[in-house]
């Protein structure tokens, strides 16, 4: 089981509880009901400096499970976001931010929503990081924490365990990370249908990670993925990227596996539905030609290739995300 919580404060916005909660706990009935189990997967707990109810920014009082030095041992802490001026919230949390560092020293995972940024770097924790925070708080975050590598264009940084999130909307692209990292991709999929199918971008496609493409550092591999991304518009074989990277099939899948997790071809897939994703959402191409954009010129395959991988078809993706019907097309795969 995994042990989450979240620490609230009067200045705290309610929304930037109630999602990652609600998100991870659809994951921990779904999880448990896979592994035909009674228990919930994943425990969600409130704390707070004491247990006394606290009144949130929007009027909603909430009432901690747990105080701060009763929370047993965490898979994740949340820092939610924080309604206006910050400072505030800062000042009040003196007592207590030395328990960040703590908990980040034991591989907590931390995890701020807007300006809540701050309360990271006073605790010392962003130092030489990259970070970020409400937009409309950019200037003064790097007045107050010169030492922090704000990234002004990213919503979601990520480094050494330690995540910023920029906004309330995104922190459900980061619980659909680690929902993936916790129980799977056919977990993560399917929640992410069920809160938000029209999600713009995965993690890795959205987040600042302080590696390149941070799950791995195998530099061939890096190339070889390059090389698929600008080639995704045309049929391509494994032998022939394994030509380019002078490496022979054999060793190309073995390092591949060992660097993603994923053999060539199924990387190469996931990305072809990443892609087709994006077409299905900003354009009104028909299946077919979205298929042969993705490189593949049989749209019977791609079709059950998107099924597999987003439990749905191409144009039931299309209605879910467009919030609207479009017209049937006349392609018999689908």
């Amino acid at each position: 089981m995994f042990t989450v919580a979240a620490i609230i404060y009067p200045g705290a916005l309610a929304s930037s509880i109630t999602l990652p909660m609600e998100i991870l706990q659809a994951a921990s009935q779904m999880a448990a009901a896979n592994s035909r189990s009674s228990q919930p997967q994943v425990r969600f707990l409130l704390s707070a400096p004491t247990t006394d109810a606290i009144k949130l920014a929007s009027g909603i009082s909430l009432k901690p499970d747990l105080s701060l030095e009763d929370l047993p041992p965490l898979d994740m802490l949340l820092l939610p976001a924080i309604w206006r001026n910050p400072q505030p919230t800062i000042t009040a949390a003196k007592d207590w931010l030395g328990y960040l560092p703590e908990l980040a020293a034991r591989g907590t995972r931390i995890c701020s929503v807007g300006t809540a940024s701050c309360l990271l770097a006073e605790a010392g924790l962003l130092t030489g990081r990259p970070a970020t925070t409400h937009w409309n708080y950019f200037k003064q975050f790097t007045r107050r924490y010169p030492d922090v590598e704000l990234k002004s264009r990213h919503l979601i940084t990520e480094c050494d365990g330690i995540y910023c999130v920029g906004s309330v909307n995104s922190i459900a692209d980061v619980m659909v990370h680690i929902i993936e990292e916790w129980f799977g991709g056919r977990m993560s999929r399917a929640i992410e249908n069920q809160f938000s199918p029209e999600i713009r971008l995965s993690f890795r496609g959205a987040a600042y990670q302080s590696e390149p493409d941070s799950s791995h550092p195998d530099e061939l591999v890096l190339e070889g993925q390059q090389w698929l991304r600008e080639h995704l518009d045309r049929a391509v074989s494994i032998a022939e990227l394994g030509a380019y990277l002078k490496i022979t099939s054999r060793s190309l899948n073995r390092r591949f596996k060992t660097a993603t997790g994923y053999s060539p071809q199924a990387w190469l897939q996931s990305q072809r539905i990443a892609r087709a994703k994006g077409l299905l959402r900003h354009s009104n191409l028909a299946v077919s030609e979205i298929a042969w954009q993705v490189g593949l010129q049989d749209v019977s395959y791609f079709s059950r290739l998107f099924r597999r991988h987003c439990e749905m078809t191409p144009l039931r993706y299309r209605e879910m995300v467009r919030g609207k019907l479009f017209a049937p097309e006349t392609d018999p795969a689908d």
